[in-house]
């Protein structure tokens, strides 16, 4: 009898590679704590009209990708593609957003895709992400933004770049695809037969596409952040500029587009040349409407995902030998008393993050300092730095020490780092 092997596109993890995952799943877990991120675990199967009307049936994933069946009771039902989708559907069935304001979500686990199996692409795959639920705000997509990339530092990773756009809000979004489409129109006879397929059902998808024919066609394509407005300007101007404060870089791609019909305004991806031509390890975006796509109220969100095999490949490459222990407790709460210095508080967190290596929580939601301080209480967070007019007027935060009544104290932010805290 011949020896029966694993299903094609699926991959047994040994005994002697199992610690490497454990370590990431790790780091991945208290990275989120310092966050404020708190782990949700869903299904590994769905009923199918989550996805189909979740992602969208206009995507490959939908399309092409899904392990779709019928159970024994003939409903249909698909092993998970991806998270988000289920995410929204655990949120609004648990009614999770009533506990809090922000709802912010971390995962890990496995997802199911029928595609042609790569190195580090397999039809059962892993992913690490997170999600912060129910803030419009652009310092909610800034911040899952830090999160990934204090991900990838405490992994030892170095050599990778994030890729940023703006799709927009749905009124940008749809001026945007009638250019598009016009443009490739006039261009459809040198279009892959794929891209030709993708012309009425999600034309998007094909500036993302790595046929040389079409990248060439594509180059000259409309740009699609000419089609925002003024909303849509302000939002991704925000994102930028928290990014900044936070020294993060970045790369505007207007090619950008992610491959799911949910995605609004911010996009990006990461990408590392240790991975070759199939670069992209990571990437997300929000998606304002999939709530209600699923039978929610108007709920807004950001969120990414992170394969765990491409970063383990990535990992392997560099020959990363150890994983930098975290803290998973919530020590720090900035709390800036006005939007108009939220850059300051990207700037000083950004500080305790990765130079204190302390945990710490913004506000993304523009509360009051009451509120904000409450929320410190409700975390038991030891100290709140608390950034005004006066504060940023002398490049300086109050200290108050959450724990006891003591008299608070000013310092300048730039000795922030030599406090014993």
């Amino acid at each position: 009898m011949s020896v029966i092997q694993a299903v094609r596109g699926t991959k047994d993890i040994l005994p002697d590679e199992i610690l490497k995952w454990h370590k990431l799943e790790e780091i991945a877990r208290k990275v989120s704590a310092n966050y404020g991120y708190k782990e949700l675990r869903t299904p590994i199967f769905e009923k199918t009209e989550v996805f189909t009307r979740g992602v969208g049936d206009g995507t490959d994933i939908v399309n092409k990708e899904m392990y779709s069946f019928l159970d024994r009771g003939g409903e249909s039902i698909t092993l998970r593609p991806e998270q988000t989708a289920a995410i929204v559907r655990a949120v609004i069935q648990n009614n999770l957003l009533k506990e809090n304001s922000t709802t912010r979500l971390y995962y890990i686990g496995q997802y199911f895709r029928y595609e042609r199996p790569q190195k580090g692409r397999l039809r059962e795959f892993h992913q690490y992400g997170a999600e912060c639920i129910n803030s419009p705000y652009p310092e909610s997509d800034a911040e899952v933004i830090c999160l990934a990339v204090s991900l990838i530092n405490k992994l030892g990773i170095t050599d990778y770049k994030l890729r940023l756009n703006s799709l927009g809000n749905e009124i940008s979004r749809a001026n945007y695809r009638n250019v598009l489409i016009n443009f490739l129109e006039s261009n459809k006879e040198k279009l892959s037969e794929e891209s030709k397929a993708r012309l009425t059902t999600n034309p998007l998808r094909i500036l993302d596409s790595k046929n040389p024919i079409d990248i060439e066609i594509t180059t000259k394509a409309p740009n699609i952040l000419d089609s925002l407005d003024n909303e849509s300007i302000e939002h991704f101007d925000e994102v930028k500029k928290l990014l900044t404060a936070s020294d993060i870089n970045y790369e505007i791609s207007p090619n950008l587009v992610r491959g799911l019909d949910y995605y609004s305004h911010t996009v990006f991806e990461f990408q590392s040349t240790y991975l070759g031509a199939q670069d992209a390890f990571g990437g997300g975006g929000r998606y304002n409407s999939l709530f209600k796509e699923l039978g929610g109220k108007d709920t807004p969100a950001v969120g990414f995902a992170m394969g765990i095999e491409r970063l383990l490949l990535i990992l392997e490459q560099i020959e990363q030998q150890e994983m930098e222990n975290l803290k998973d407790l919530i020590d720090v709460i900035i709390v800036p008393t006005s939007e108009k210095h939220l850059d300051t508080a990207m700037r000083v967190a950004n500080i305790v993050r990765n130079k204190l290596e302390l945990s710490c929580l913004v506000d993304v939601n523009r509360r009051s300092m009451k509120s904000q301080l409450r929320e410190g209480n409700k975390w038991e967070v030891m100290w709140a730095l608390i950034i005004g007019d006066d504060e940023a007027a002398t490049d300086s935060v109050t200290v108050k020490y959450m724990m006891e009544k003591i008299e608070q104290s000013s310092i300048k932010i730039e000795d922030i780092v030599k406090q014993n805290w």
